[in-house]
């Protein structure tokens, strides 16, 4: 067992956070106060960088890496900003690998190689007005009709919704009850039938559009089917290795908040005195230090079990669930330590103290990262319908 990193990690490491300290900032400012997405020259330069698809196979224009080099790349970009470095996210540990382990070849070489040049943005499309934890209770339908998939339904918290130019849709495309019925289709942004509704207006993750998605009779080649139904199953399992992404979107929150406040700390004095010098202060800095490390080594070991392969739940449901009440907490501490300048859009530590909130909603709230554990550790899972 060795918690090091290796020196290509260590390189990669370095060369991602020298890159995103130098580059990233400006986006990320004029993301926070635009509520629009990175600029596509921005997602072309991580291509030219070789962040998107770091851990994608190198046959569909991936660096072909593992899942921990991809998290290493992710925690340092959203070190700066969650939202600037959301396209590298998906392209990771998002939709874009459902389609690569789960799709047809001629819809992986028509996408992946696309998203890794930089010229396509994929999300993915899961909760329903009334599905989001309760997920197989989604109505959207997709009946086969003349070698094709016809849409009908709505979907809501949709990230990338609008923006995105390709969509993973969880739908129902068969009578079969519950997840028996489910599989999913990848959608065109221009395809006939689609629509999106108003811009969600959020808390945080500003720069990361989010609204409605309808789809009204929209037809789909069926060689767009990501999985048929009957592959729900498959789709969470893919989904595990997005809930180390959230989780270190998480992470990356408070390991950066950490690291700015113990610069403010040295730097600013009251009483006569730098404020590191007290005690309750090196106390606190000590606690949160220990969170961070503590969430790293989680994410890290959910990664590691599954080698090139795919966490468990129980690995991905603990780091996620850590994580995001970690983030929360030591970004709280991280804005009372700066007091009003942590108060302060001056600053952005308050952003990322809402973001931190936010990615404990995304990809499964807390509560339900807990029954996941819980339903590992007891070797079955929960009915929460009775």
């Amino acid at each position: 067992m060795d918690f090091s990193l290796t020196d290509e990690q260590r390189a990669l490491q370095e060369t991602a956070r020298k890159y995103a300290r130098e580059r990233l900032p400006a986006f990320a400012k004029r993301c926070e106060e635009s509520d629009e997405a990175p600029p596509i020259e921005l997602v072309r330069e991580f291509a030219e960088m070789g962040f998107l698809g770091i851990n994608v196979a190198e046959k569909y224009g991936g660096l072909g890496l593992g899942n921990i080099d991809a998290l290493i790349v992710i925690e340092e970009l959203a070190k700066v900003s969650g939202s600037v470095a959301f396209p590298v996210f998906e392209s990771c540990v998002g939709p874009v690998r459902a389609i690569e382990r789960l799709a047809g070849e001629s819809l992986r070489q028509r996408v992946i190689p696309a998203v890794c040049r930089g010229e396509k943005v994929v999300a993915v499309s899961m909760s329903e007005p009334n599905a989001g934890s309760a997920l197989t209770d989604l109505t959207t339908r997709g009946r086969y009709e003349g070698g094709a998939v016809v849409l009908n339904g709505a979907k809501r918290w949709c990230s990338g919704a609008g923006h995105a130019d390709g969509y993973v849709v969880y739908c129902r495309l068969s009578d079969e009850p519950g997840p028996k019925g489910i599989g999913a289709v990848f959608v065109e942004k221009g395809t006939p039938g689609i629509s999106f509704g108003e811009r969600e207006q959020l808390m945080g993750f500003r720069g990361v559009p989010c609204c409605d998605i309808y789809f009204d009779s929209c037809v789909v080649p069926a060689e767009n089917i990501v999985v048929p139904a009957g592959g729900f199953k498959k789709l969470m399992e893919n989904f595990d290795l997005e809930r180390c992404g959230n989780a270190t979107m998480a992470l990356a929150q408070a390991a950066g908040a950490l690291e700015d406040v113990l610069a403010y700390v040295q730097e600013r004095h009251q009483f006569g005195k730098p404020i590191i010098e007290f005690q309750a202060v090196q106390l606190k800095l000590a606690d949160m230090r220990m969170r961070v490390d503590a969430a790293r080594l989680l994410i890290w070991r959910a990664a590691a079990n599954a080698d090139m392969g795919l966490p468990s739940i129980l690995d991905s449901s603990l780091a996620k669930c850590y994580a995001n009440e970690m983030a929360r907490e030591v970004c709280g501490h991280a804005v009372q330590l700066m007091g009003a300048y942590g108060y302060s859009r001056a600053y952005p530590m308050e952003r990322r103290l809402r973001d931190a909130w936010g990615w404990s909603i995304a990809g499964g709230v807390i509560d339900i990262q807990k029954i996941n554990i819980a339903a590992s550790m007891a070797g079955r899972r929960f009915d929460q319908r009775r």
